[in-house]
């Protein structure tokens, strides 16, 4: 099997990760959590979201957390802005990258931003033109790609939909994500090459949720197409608000332990990325979400 001999990584925790977190988490250890992500090696970091506080209070220190941050050459920094309100409130802070989204459900969307998703991506067309006449990269996550809580399982051509609406409106870079983690293997993989018949293999990403266990053969199974992008979150935090028992993404940790032990270049650090994960983990309260980091750190004490 060829894989790729480097994958990159996108570590969401401090966004996707913490924005359901019922406990309020100050700016202060938000920045470090991004701190000790780029001492880690991580090169993308999806910092934060441009959202309402009405709707997701967590993220109401976004420009502080942005302002905070002391910048690392050759990071990218990367936030999520809903519509043209959020992008304008987060160009003042110089992302590096915007994040729009869209479902490949039409009840998930619906439920989600109380839009149709030809609505939904018409909504992001004014802001993808202004990130983009602005020199800020434009990447697109699309949710829902294998299966949503209120339709069940989602066709291919779905995906296929909403890539093509995407690249139409000048998103440079699309995320097929697995946002209630149902995905097995050969689903994620026609999801994928759905997303591939509109984009290059090297502007397509992967994104898994392990609510069934199923993250890490999905990311074995991507990387044998030959994707070698995808989205982590550092000790497996987060979910879905609007995903009933959806567990968090993927563990950064274990994603990194795999490849590693697979020969496959990341330029991270695992035991930076341990402390990192046990970081934010201390400051939750919990233990983190990642069986590579919990094994590594009762060897630490052995």
């Amino acid at each position: 099997m060829d894989y790729p001999s480097r994958v990159k990584l996108v570590d969401v925790g401090p966004r996707d990760g913490l924005q359901n977190e019922k406990q309020a988490v100050p700016a202060a250890v938000k920045i470090e959590l991004v701190h000790r992500l780029q001492a880690a090696g991580l090169t993308e970091i999806e910092v934060t979201s441009f959202v309402s506080p009405k709707w997701v209070p967590q993220m109401a220190d976004n420009a502080e957390v942005m302002a905070g941050i002391q910048r690392k050459p050759g990071v990218r920094y990367s936030v999520l802005t809903p519509n043209m309100q959020g992008y304008e409130a987060a160009a003042k802070t110089g992302p590096d990258e915007i994040v729009v989204f869209a479902a490949a459900s039409e009840a998930f969307s619906q439920k989600n931003i109380n839009c149709s998703i030809a609505e939904s991506i018409e909504r992001f067309r004014p802001v993808t033109q202004a990130a983009r006449a602005a020199g800020i990269h434009v990447r697109g996550a699309i949710s829902c790609t294998v299966g949503c809580p209120y339709e069940g399982e989602i066709a291919p051509e779905r995906v296929e939909l909403v890539a093509r609406l995407m690249k139409e409106i000048g998103v440079q870079h699309v995320g097929v994500a697995d946002t209630i983690g149902v995905g097995t293997p050969r689903k994620v993989q026609r999801a994928l090459d759905a997303a591939l018949k509109y984009y290059d293999i090297n502007d397509v990403s992967g994104h898994f949720h392990d609510t069934y266990g199923q993250a890490l053969a999905n990311t074995l199974a991507s990387l044998e197409m030959g994707i070698w992008q995808f989205d982590a979150s550092v000790a497996g935090l987060g979910g879905c608000p609007y995903a009933k028992g959806a567990t968090g993404n993927v563990a950064t940790e274990d994603v990194v332990y795999m490849l590693h032990g697979m020969g496959i270049e990341t330029g991270i650090d695992l035991d930076l990325l341990i402390d990192a994960g046990k970081f934010i983990s201390d400051a939750l309260g919990r233990k983190p979400h990642s069986r590579a980091a919990n094994a590594l750190l009762t060897k630490r004490l052995g």
